[in-house]
C-alpha cells in the first residue's frame, strides 16, 4: 500500500500526543502495551508480545550518570530485550552511546556465574530527529556479520548450535541496531513501518493507515484525553523543544563556522558542548527548572548547575 501524494490523500489533523512525550509518560502502562508492540511488531518484521517494562540499573542507582538513562527498556515474551531511545539533539558520540547502552544492559541482565549463552538478545532502537552519519536513507539497520578475509564466505553457526540457539548466524546472537532518521523521511508510506514513521514526523496519522497499533494510537493518544495539568505540562515540554532546537542550531552553526577555521572536528566538538551551554541559559532564564533543563540537553543535573554557576547564572 502506498501513501501519499501519489494517491491523492490529503493529510487529515489530528491533535496527538507525540510519541517522544507518549514514550516517556504514558506507554509505560500495561493498558498502552499494546502500542508499543504495533511498533516494534512493524520494525522487527514478527509478532512482539512486551511482558513487561524494566529498568536499568543506572537508571535507578546514579542520578548523574546521564550515558545510560534509557526512555524505554522493555521484554518481550521470548526473553529479548529492547532499548528505544528518542534523541533530538546532536550527539557526535551517539554511536558509541549505542553501543554503551547496549553493553550495559547485557551486564545488568546477566548474572555472575551464568553460562555465556544466558545473554540476551538486544535490540537497540533508535528515533532520531537528527542527522547521524552520513546517509540519505531515514531507516538503516545494523547487524554483526563475519565475513572470511580470503574466502569471503559469511560465518554460520554449527549445527549444534542451530540446534540449541534456533537461529542460523552468529549476526541473530549480537545486538541489532535500528536507526530511524525522522527527518529524512519524505511524508510518504509505501509500507505499514512508513505509516509509523508518519506518525513519529508529524504528530498526527495519514488518512489510510493499516499498521499494527496505530488505531490504538488514534484512540488512546489524543491530546483530548489529557487532564487540564497534564496538557499544561505537555505544552510546556513542547515549547522547552523548541526553544532548545532554536539555540541548538545557532550554536550548531556557530561551531561549524569555528571548525573551518580551526579545524571540523574541533568546531563540531566545541559546538557540541557550547550548543547545550546556550540551551540551558536560555532555558534557565525562562524560568526552567534544573531537573528538566537536564533533561532537555541530556545531562546530569549537576553539570547544569555548574554550568550556571561558572557563567554567573547561580
Amino acid at each position: 500500500m502506498r501513501i501519499g501524494k501519489d494517491d491523492n490523500i490529503k493529510k487529515v489533523k489530528r491533535t496527538l500526543i507525540s510519541f517522544d512525550w507518549a514514550i516517556k509518560r504514558l506507554l509505560r502502562q500495561k493498558a498502552n502495551f499494546d502500542i508499543l508492540e504495533g511498533f516494534l511488531s512493524e520494525l522487527l518484521f514478527e509478532e512482539i508480545k512486551i511482558k513487561n517494562l524494566l529498568e536499568s540499573e543506572s537508571n535507578k542507582t546514579d542520578e548523574n550518570d546521564r550515558s545510560n538513562q534509557l526512555d524505554l527498556l522493555c521484554e518481550n515474551d521470548k526473553g529479548e530485550l529492547t532499548i528505544i531511545e528518542v534523541q533530538y539533539h546532536r550527539e557526535i558520540d551517539y554511536f558509541q552511546r549505542m553501543l554503551y547502552g547496549t553493553s550495559k544492559v547485557i551486564t545488568e541482565y546477566m548474572s555472575v556465574g551464568e553460562p555465556y549463552a544466558s545473554v540476551k538478545k538486544i535490540y537497540s532502537v533508535n528515533i532520531l530527529y537528527f542527522d547521524l552519519g552520513q546517509g540519505k536513507d531515514y531507516l538503516y539497520k545494523g547487524t554483526l556479520e563475519f565475513i572470511g578475509i580470503t574466502k569471503h564466505d559469511k560465518l554460520l553457526l554449527s549445527r549444534a548450535q542451530v540446534k540449541y540457539y534456533q537461529k542460523e548466524s552468529p549476526s541473530e546472537l549480537y545486538p541489532e541496531y535500528y536507526l530511524i532518521k525522522v527527518n529524512n523521511f519524505d511524508n510518504v508510506a509505501k509500507n505499514t513501518l512508513d505509516e509509523w514513521i508518519y506518525y513519529l514526523k508529524n504528530s498526527e496519522l495519514p488518512t489510510k493507515y493499516k499498521a499494527k497499533g496505530l488505531d490504538k494510537v488514534e484512540k488512546q493518544l489524543k491530546i483530548d484525553n489529557m487532564d487540564a495539568t497534564q496538557k499544561k505540562e505537555y505544552k510546556q515540554y513542547q515549547e522547552n523543544l523548541m526553544v532548545s532546537e532554536s539555540a541548538l542550531e545557532t550554536a550548531w552553526y556557530e561551531g561549524r563556522e569555528e571548525g573551518i577555521e580551526e579545524g571540523i572536528e574541533k568546531g563540531i566538538e566545541k559546538g557540541s558542548f557550547d550548543e547545550k551551554t546556550q540551551v540551558i541559559i536560555q532555558c534557565f532564564k525562562k524560568g526552567f527548572d534544573l531537573t528538566l533543563i537536564s533533561e532537555i540537553v541530556s545531562m546530569p543535573k549537576k553539570e547544569v548547575e555548574d554550568i550556571l554557576k561558572d557563567k554567573g547564572h547561580l
